[in-house]
C-alpha cells in the first residue's frame, strides 16, 4: 500500500511542479500567434511545392534512363 500511495504523491507533486513551471513561461499573444502560423503554413507549402517539384524532375530523369 506504501508504494502506491508514494506513486499518487509523487504524481501530485510531478503536476504541481508542471504547473509551476508553465506559469513562468512567455506565452504568445494572439497576433504573434496569426502572424507565426501564417508563417509556418507558407514555409509548408513552398516546401511540398519544391519537394513535389524535384519529384517530378527525378521521376522524368529516370524514365529517360529506363527507356
Amino acid at each position: 500500500m506504501g508504494r502506491v500511495t508514494d506513486g499518487v504523491r509523487g504524481a501530485g507533486r510531478f503536476f504541481g511542479e508542471v504547473r509551476s513551471e508553465l506559469k513562468k513561461s512567455s506565452w504568445p499573444t494572439r497576433s504573434e500567434l496569426v502572424e507565426s502560423t501564417i508563417v509556418i503554413i507558407i514555409c509548408v507549402l513552398l516546401l511540398g511545392a519544391f519537394v513535389g517539384a524535384c519529384d517530378k524532375i527525378l521521376v522524368a530523369a529516370i524514365e529517360l534512363f529506363i527507356r
